[in-house]
């Protein structure tokens, strides 16, 4: 069994090498190694690191997803096809999360080490837990990245092929970074690309340190940023419209992945409700979440629905729950994921969870040290049940058997919510699908029905409250992210207090369409959708989703058949329902939406704006009886 230069046995050894595996010699370097004095060679590398790349499975460590074979996908192989016929110094790899674009990079970068075109790596990434995940995939086909590499030590050790660092770190020092692109022929891994845009530091340090690099390879799964900041070493072409958009060399979508089976397909699970919340003028404001609001109204109302002491929160996590048991039964090692919006709500929704299921959720803040090791932890214990997290668990992070989510904040970007929704589609086998819950915010369901369309990032767009993807709120969320901070709110605390949440079971979206009608938490027609099997092809899931809706409209006009609904009634009996829930609301000390839910314990029937004539009438009767002390 042969060994690597630093002892330990490779992953081509694993896979079948011979004692009589030949050696490739050292790559002459003109001048030698400028940053050490080591003589003017990389480390030795032997042939067969290419034929482990070929090997390496698309999700790290050995984690291949169903229909992966002994060569490199189909859209890899292309990939490397273009970039061979062109060898052009600047690449772009546009592949959606899940597909493997770490595979396909370092299947070139062992190719290009290999024919001597370079003999350094660079890989830059957005984290510090990401660049240890390069460095981990890295080993696996016999190229050694520094990933503990540090600027203040100027010079990584001999026995490296390069280093692994973060967007932030060649930020810092940017001539340093630019003397070690200079002293090697460097192949430079850009990975997130877009991340390069986040400050105007960032973007121009990575363009000082590797404006020298022979070879420069951008990545990225999702090809848009929400401003209009250029990204370093990608081209731009002006459209018919003026605009300039990316263009990159290879693309490979979300919905080619779902048709060659490499993603998984993804349910979206709509709740929305009854909100009520006090504005910081003292007036208090009710809403139902998802109905058409104003823009801030809309804020508010989702804002009230994140909020831990609310009723929707508690009723959306046990839904999710209760979807991920059913999951389990065919997928046993399936997980979930919480996405809070701060450390305050991430802790708190644990312990909803924690009480929900009797199992403590692990839970990762960026804040705090261990946080990647508590990432590790969880996607190798098939038992633990549930994650909540802030912002470590965002794009390249490789949990594959997370199944089932809860999208529990209140950023709304284009660029952030395929990233959360990235986490859930790295497809192990056959027919595994993935269920995100979400709020019933008409953005949000915007860009869940628009998941397989394609974007390019585009300049010249004015950032005005007219352009849709324009979000001033998510300026704070991204100078957090920066910043390595996931604490805070993106409102003053004095300026806004919610008083109560309800939940209530929206819809489904799933392939551009829309299913099933509004359900009370608990109801059987919510069950019938949060008990879809957990292993299905997409056109199953099509065909079950219409079966359900079907069966759920059936029963709603049967319901109805039996009473002409009057309108007009119905609004004069809303208005003095909502006065008498005001008045004992008052006299008990119960919030409106307690006084709401006890009464549709009492006498059935869903929320108030979907209650027929008859329901509406039993309620009043009900707190009538209230008043007069017979509860």
């Amino acid at each position: 069994m042969t060994q690597d230069f630093d002892g330990s046995q490779t992953l081509f050894d694993a896979l079948g090498a011979t004692e009589e595996s030949p050696e490739v010699r050292p790559i002459p370097t003109p001048g030698g190694d400028l940053e050490s004095g080591a003589p003017a060679h990389v480390p030795a590398r032997r042939a067969g690191s290419v034929a482990a790349a070929e090997h390496l499975p698309p999700a790290f460590p050995l984690r291949a997803p169903w229909g992966t074979v002994t060569k490199l996908r189909a859209w890899q192989a292309e990939a490397l096809e273009r970039y061979q016929a062109a060898r052009p110094r600047d690449f772009l790899a546009v592949a959606t999360p899940g597909a493997g674009k770490t595979t396909f990079a370092l299947r070139l970068a062992t190719m290009l080490l290999d024919e001597g075109v370079v003999n350094r790596v660079t890989v830059v990434a957005p984290t510090e837990h990401l660049k240890h995940q390069w460095a981990e995939a890295g080993g696996r086909v016999g190229i050694k990245l520094d990933a503990n590499f540090r600027n203040s030590q100027g010079a990584h050790g001999a026995h490296f092929h390069g280093v692994a660092v973060t967007y932030a770190q060649v930020a810092a020092n940017p001539e340093l970074h630019r003397a070690k692109t200079e002293a090697r022929r460097t192949l430079v891994i850009l990975d997130e690309i877009h991340h390069a845009g986040d400050a105007l530091s960032w973007g121009d340090g990575v363009r000082d340190a590797f404006e020298p690099a022979a070879r420069r390879l951008a990545l990225t799964g999702t090809p848009f940023r929400s401003d209009t900041a250029p990204i370093p070493f990608v081209t731009y072409e002006k459209g018919d419209d003026g605009i300039r958009r990316s263009r990159a060399d290879y693309t490979y979508g979300y919905a080619e992945a779902l048709r060659d089976h490499v993603v998984r397909p993804v349910i979206f699970m709509s709740y929305s409700g009854h909100m009520r919340w006090r504005t910081k003028a003292g007036d208090e404001v009710s809403a139902r979440l998802g109905e058409p609001l104003t823009k801030d109204i809309t804020a508010q109302a989702w804002r009230t629905a994140l909020d831990p002491s609310g009723e929707w929160i508690s009723q959306v996590l046990r839904a999710a729950d209760t979807r991920l048991t059913e999951v389990r039964r065919s997928v046993p090692d399936a997980g979930g994921l919480v996405i809070a919006s701060d450390q305050t709500d991430a802790r708190a929704y644990a312990k909803q969870l924690r009480a929900i299921t009797g199992q403590p959720p692990t839970v990762v803040l960026s804040d705090d040290t261990g946080a990647s090791e508590r990432i590790e932890e969880f996607a190798k214990e098939p038992k633990k049940r549930w994650m909540v997290a802030v912002r470590m668990v965002s794009e390249g992070v490789d949990v594959p058997r997370l199944a089932v989510g809860v999208y529990a904040t209140s950023t709304s970007t284009p660029l952030y919510f395929a990233q959360a929704v990235g986490r859930f589609v790295r497809a192990r086998k056959r027919g595994e699908i993935a269920s995100l819950f979400l709020p019933s915010v008409p953005h949000l369901l915007g860009l869940a029905n628009a998941l397989e369309l394609e974007r390019d990032h585009a300049l010249d767009r004015p950032e005005t409250a007219q352009n849709p993807d324009f979000v001033p709120e998510d300026a704070l969320v991204a100078a957090a992210n920066r910043e390595e901070k996931a604490s805070g709110t993106l409102l003053d605390e004095g300026a806004f207090q919610a008083l109560e949440a309800q939940a209530s079971f929206d819809r489904v979206l799933f392939d551009g369409g829309e299913f099933g009608t509004a359900a009370d938490p608990g109801s059987s027609e919510e069950a019938d959708f949060l008990g879809l099997p957990g292993l299905l092809e997409p056109d199953q899931v099509s065909t079950l989703l219409r079966s359900r809706q079907a069966d759920q409209l059936r029963g709603g006009r049967g319901g109805q058949a039996d009473e002409e609904f009057d309108h007009r009634r119905a609004a004069e009996l809303r208005k003095e329902l909502q006065k008498l829930v005001s008045a004992w609301s008052r006299r008990s000390g119960q919030p409106h939406g307690s006084v709401h839910t006890a009464l549709r314990r009492a006498s059935g029937g869903p929320e108030v704006p979907q209650a027929t004539v008859a329901q509406l009438e039993a309620r009043i009767a009900t707190l009538r009886k209230w008043f007069v002390g017979k509860r």
